[in-house]
């Protein structure tokens, strides 16, 4: 019975999947599928239960577990060494970003030069070896070319509405339908993985989306992922007319619930602005201009506003860009955001747990560094520098003294003083600083090779060293890996 269920599932395609033009391609990737395999063989259980499952996944599950597989036990002691989550799942960001990376089957070998290997595959290149093997013992040739019906019908869900989604944008931009010049846009469906999950990886010229099982397709969120591909290169490109709009970004402080990483990336901040502003108006939707300002995405209502005027004159989006962005009045805006109430961090649901003692009120050190990075987050800048020298005498443990550097550094960076930056930065990781100021002391050393002469490799060793700290924070991470991919592209 079994087997005639399977059979079911997983029968031999006989049609071919149609290329999206508009799109580039929507596919799916037997790299990626037979990752996925050997994640599922060796105990990715993420969210097994639920019901968003696509059926091929117990599928494959099943058969793998019938078949003597060799280097299973070696596959399952790699995901161990490598795990990061405190819970002891595997995460699956970084195997998708080997899939993306590797090359395909047998071997699964990464050719790439290590500067161009994404940072979060570096510690991975030996699952290479792993897989080849998986991939012979498991014959997962067999199972891939069974399982096309499966992923052919899937990608039938997606291609209208993506095509869709993807020609809005390009008429919108007014930019050619094959896309960006020199670079391509994929879309890539993953049934093996955990559902409701939405990915995207930037590597040299290629933007590719990992779509997972949904009840719903996810064609708002590939739209958001093709105009991020579509204009971050514009930022890139007209960075120092947007350097001399960067003081507006201290605005952008003051949103609590804000990512760290637009926080830190003007650029990005930019991007997501702008997206914010056009997507608002594809929509319809003209409420959501303010939504986006209330959350931080401060240049939100200044593009909203500018679009009207891009519609009426013949220019592409590509050749109006920097006509846009240099007309931002830095008096203008500020006094439209200083009035602006940013949004609260959403709250979490309350768990009811007895009532714990009350928790003392800081002293010494300790209440010096609260009071310290609270100035500096109110950008209080010489009180904050202040309170932070005052740190240095009250203690002598490495940690806060770590946390006193870092915060003095991340002031002179603030007051575009690089050198001193530098140097501070520098004493910060010779006093062996927690993991969270680690990885950020990191990032902004890379940050700031980035701005020296033929300082790219530097700034890539930089990154690839925040991104290898055990502890660091998720936007630390992010933020080093998409500085990485910036060099890359440089």
């Amino acid at each position: 019975m079994y087997r005639l269920a399977f059979a079911a599932i997983l029968a031999i395609a006989i049609s071919v999947r149609a290329a999206t033009p508009d799109l580039g391609q929507l596919d799916a990737s037997p790299t990626l599928f037979t990752v996925m395999a050997a994640l599922n063989a060796a105990g990715y259980d993420a969210d097994l239960a639920s019901g968003n499952n696509h059926p091929l996944r117990n599928a494959i599950r099943a058969e793998l577990a019938k078949r003597n597989i060799p280097s299973l036990p070696a596959i399952k002691d790699f995901l161990a060494k490598h795990r990061r989550r405190s819970d002891g799942d595997v995460e699956l960001s970084p195997y998708l970003s080997f899939a993306l990376t590797a090359g395909g089957p047998p071997n699964f070998a990464i050719t790439t030069r290590d500067i161009e290997i994404p940072p979060d595959v570096s510690s991975l290149k030996e699952f290479s070896q792993l897989l080849a093997a998986f991939y012979k013992e498991a014959n997962i040739e067999d199972l891939w070319k069974r399982s096309q019906s499966s992923i052919d019908r899937y990608c039938g869900i997606y291609h209208g509405p993506v095509s869709e989604a993807v020609l809005q944008v390009n008429s919108f931009l007014r930019q050619p339908t094959s896309g960006v010049r020199g670079s391509h846009f994929q879309v890539l469906i993953e049934l093996l993985a955990a559902p409701n999950q939405i990915q995207t990886r930037s590597y040299g010229t290629d933007y590719t989306v990992v779509i997972t099982p949904s009840p719903e397709p996810r064609t708002f969120d590939v739209r958001h992922a093709y105009l991020h591909y579509s204009l971050e290169p514009l930022a890139t490109r007209y960075h120092e007319i947007l350097e001399r709009k960067k003081v507006l970004a201290d605005h952008a402080i003051r949103a609590r619930g804000l990512g760290d990483s637009f926080k830190e990336d003007f650029l990005l901040l930019t991007t997501e602005s702008l997206i914010k502003a056009i997507e608002a108006r594809l929509d319809h939707k003209p409420e959501g201009v303010q939504e986006a300002l209330r959350e931080g995405y401060i240049l939100a209502p200044y593009f909203a506003e500018q679009l009207p005027v891009y519609e009426k004159q013949e220019q592409s989006m590509a050749l109006y860009y920097s006509q846009m962005v240099g007309a931002i009045d830095l008096v203008k805006e500020d006094a439209r955001l200083s009035k602006v109430e940013f949004t609260a961090p959403a709250a979490r649901p309350t768990v009811k747990t007895p009532t714990p003692p009350p928790v003392p009120a800081l002293t010494g050190a300790a209440k010096t560094l609260e009071e310290a990075e609270q100035l500096y987050k109110a950008n209080d800048l010489d009180r904050a520098n202040k309170l932070f020298t005052d740190l240095l005498q009250q203690s002598d443990l490495k940690s806060m003294r770590a946390a006193a550097y870092y915060g003095m550094a991340r002031i002179a960076t603030k007051k575009r003083d690089p050198d001193n930056a530098e140097r501070l930065f520098q004493r910060t990781l010779e006093m062996d600083p927690e993991p969270f100021v680690k990885a950020w002391t990191l990032v902004y050393l890379g940050r700031l090779s980035m701005t020296t002469q033929d300082g790219g490799p530097q700034a890539a060793n930089y990154f690839q060293q925040a991104l290898a700290v055990e502890g660091g924070s998720d936007e630390a991470r992010k933020a080093a890996q998409q500085a990485l991919q910036q060099i890359l592209k440089q």
